[in-house]
């Protein structure tokens, strides 16, 4: 008896895992060449995205890194009243790309994509680069353009139009980084012959 309950344990504990997902990042996000070695399907997603927007495969990584960390479930801190009551999240970003409730409905009606999830690395890529080929239209901001196409992905191509960003000193560094990471990407997956 002992012996089979064992064996169900076991089962159970198998079945369980296959159906499980896990969303945490690559080991080492300092390094493009060993992002897509660890997470071949990241490469592909983005590649196929690249193909179908024009989005460059690196402003797409570092728009990622900045928006999530590559965490594929990320969401915003939690708000809280009187520094103790939470009271909601920050906004309705989700996922990898950091989609909002809102931009993704529009994403979906437009794209007729109805099935597709935030926290899929297919569908967040190919959400960011309908997303930045919106900018270009909307914004004139050329597709290898990272650290603006990040300010326009970050506030919004209102936002964007209205300068918003230059009230933000912080948002700024991190736009900057934006740029800095995807040339330091472009440079890595050159190098080891991914591009």
């Amino acid at each position: 008896m002992g012996r089979l309950i064992l064996l169900a344990l076991a089962a159970g504990l198998l079945l369980s895992s296959c159906g499980s997902r896990s969303f945490s990042p690559p080991r080492d996000l300092d390094n493009a060449c060993s992002i897509v070695s660890e997470r071949p399907h990241y490469l592909r997603a983005m590649q196929a995205a690249e193909r179908r927007w024009g989005v460059p495969v690196p402003v797409q990584m570092a728009t990622i890194h900045a928006e999530s960390r590559f965490i594929g479930d990320a969401r915003t801190p939690h708000r809280f009243a009187l520094g103790v009551i939470p009271v909601g999240r920050q906004s309705t970003a989700f996922g990898y790309s950091q989609a909002l409730d809102g931009t993704w409905d529009d994403y979906l009606s437009e794209t007729g994509n109805r099935r597709a999830r935030r926290d899929n690395i297919r569908d967040a890529t190919d959400f960011m680069g309908w997303y930045m080929s919106h900018t270009v239209r909307r914004n004139g901001i050329p597709l290898t353009d990272a650290r603006n196409q990040y300010l326009a992905y970050h506030e919004g191509h209102a936002g964007f139009a209205r300068g918003s960003y230059n009230q933000k000193a912080w948002l700024l560094r991190v736009a900057d980084g934006v740029a800095a990471r995807a040339a330091r990407y472009e440079a890595q997956l050159r190098a080891c012959r991914r591009l």
